[in-house]
């Protein structure tokens, strides 16, 4: 091991499958980001990268702490979305292997992830992709990985690598400080510490919008694992998982690092909180607002500028999730309600953004949605509307989840519908930051209403606007309703609660 300078190799395929969601393929790799080499590193170490922000913040901590030697192999992150094409996957596995071979000796390994991927093939390619690293570098190199907290979590997972690190927030506003933790315990395994990790399922597979960390069950959880954070326990990450997975691995998770081989401490704990996320799991259940209701309000608050503004998330329609960015039932009924004074943000139509930029602002025409998309979700809309202002898309984040992180929604355009003003663009992304409006010259201040599709990340973004007490979730349809019952369940393990509502669950008697 080549202490004074060691040399580690930098890896990262992040993306949150949704099993009914059209299938990932390598074009949606190409517009995100799938970069190679030392372009891995340029960005890590530009103020205003384009990867996940555990990137930076892990080569932050490794730059400040002494000298090392980042080996840039491939990050490939995607939208959430369908399974990955077995293609892509097959091929990026294959350039993984081959890298860490040619590479030849090597310290350690750092992978940024995500947990909750899916490929045509298999069902477990996190495990699958990390297998593969151990089986290359040995079993005695130290492998450190992040992971968000909606990782649907295997043993093949956590028997392949050394560290464990999960989001500790919901909304992720987190994610460069567990790159920075990262760091820390790579620095740690560096100088010859051991670990141990052990996990515990339970049958809770719980809607989206009940595991925000702010407050409620899910918070209580990730603060009492905290507390337990010292001596030997290296790290606690209580990973709630993603439903729409559909996964044999889906289920909340404890998952334990701990210090000196401590496999015990581990064990003990892990099975801990397992026993009290059980408890609490009433708690996990989360009502919604209704669709006519939400519109009403709307329309109310449109009018009358002495209440509250507020902002309506359309969480059925979450890209963030595997949602397409694109159902119209909210649109449709805001407009069919005569609301005023709405901005609604993100619409994914690309064909319709590209009719924007042809006809150029101040353009008056007949617009029309979903022409070009015939998903389930995606029903067209056709409605008169002017186009206001247009963009190339590209911004860089100011605050939450993608504060400082640069970001391209592709040719995009603002359209006004008479008293309802969309964002409309060609890359499919989630609406979570101010700027996806501010830079269309919009005032999110002077709004009544503010539409967004998105499941809680918007919460990071927007809370300089909105109060907790000024949101409200509308229960639409869409790939990523919260409603779990809509959905035809296939690998799923069942039962589980609150799907199941007569799911019983036992303590094993060890991690």
């Amino acid at each position: 091991m080549s202490q004074d300078n060691p040399r580690i190799a930098i890896l990262g395929f992040a993306i949150e499958c949704n099993r009914f969601s059209p299938v990932t393929t390598a074009a949606d790799f190409e517009q995100d980001v799938d970069i190679r080499g030392n372009r891995i590193v340029s960005e890590a170490r530009s103020g205003a990268s384009i990867t996940m922000p555990d990137l930076p913040g892990f080569f932050t901590e490794m730059d400040r702490t002494g000298n090392w030697t980042p080996v840039p192999l491939r990050v490939s992150l995607a939208q959430p979305g369908g399974p990955v094409e077995e293609s892509f996957f097959r091929e990026f596995l294959r350039e993984i292997e081959a890298g860490l071979k040619a590479a030849g000796p090597l310290d350690a390994v750092f992978i940024s992830s995500h947990g909750a991927a899916l490929a045509q093939g298999t069902d477990d390619p996190d495990g699958d992709l990390f297998e593969i690293v151990r089986r290359i570098v040995g079993p005695e190199i130290p492998v450190v990985v992040v992971f968000d907290l909606h990782a649907n979590v295997s043993r093949k997972m956590i028997d392949n690598i050394s560290v464990f690190v999960g989001y500790l927030e919901n909304p992720h506003t987190d994610i460069y400080e567990r790159g920075v933790e990262a760091a820390k315990h790579m620095r740690e395994c560096l100088a010859g510490a051991k670990t141990a990790i052990t996990m515990v399922k339970v049958p809770i597979v719980a809607p989206q919008i009940s595991l925000l960390t702010a407050k409620g069950p899910y918070a209580d959880l990730i603060k009492y694992g905290q507390t337990k954070v010292g001596g030997d326990i290296l790290n606690v990450s209580v990973m709630a998982g993603f439903a729409y997975s559909d996964s044999p691995k889906n289920g909340l998770t404890a998952v334990v690092t701990a210090r000196n081989g401590n496999r015990q401490a581990a064990a003990d704990l892990s099975l801990d909180i397992a026993g009290r996320a059980w408890g609490m799991k009433d708690r996990f259940k989360r009502a919604m607002m209704s669709l006519g209701d939400a519109v009403q309000l709307a329309a109310s608050v449109g009018r009358d500028r002495r209440r509250k503004p507020i902002i309506l998330a359309d969480v059925a329609d979450n890209p963030g999730g595997g949602g397409r960015g694109n159902t119209t039932y909210l649109l449709r009924a805001l407009r069919s309600a005569g609301a005023q004074n709405v901005l609604f943000g993100v619409f994914n139509d690309a064909a319709l953004a590209a009719k924007a930029h042809q006809l150029g602002e101040g353009a008056i025409f007949t617009a029309s949605f979903n022409t070009e998309e015939h998903q389930e979700f995606s029903l067209p809309f056709d409605c008169q509307a002017k186009v206001v202002k247009l963009s190339d898309g590209r911004y860089v984040g100011r605050r939450g989840v993608l504060r400082n992180v640069s970001s391209d929604m592709g040719p995009s355009a603002l359209l006004d519908l008479g008293g309802i003003q969309v964002v409309v663009i060609s890359h499919r992304c989630q609406c979570m930051d101010p700027r996806q409006f501010e830079m269309f010259d919009l005032d999110i201040a002077q709004a009544r209403v503010v539409v967004v599709k998105s499941r809680g990340h918007f919460r990071g973004g927007f809370d300089e606007f909105f109060k907790p007490d000024q949101i409200y979730e509308v229960d639409c349809p869409g790939l990523t309703s919260p409603v779990l019952a809509n959905f035809t369940w296939t690998k799923l393990p069942r039962p589980v609660y609150p799907l199941d509502e007569e799911t019983t669950w036992m303590p094993p008697p060890s991690a």
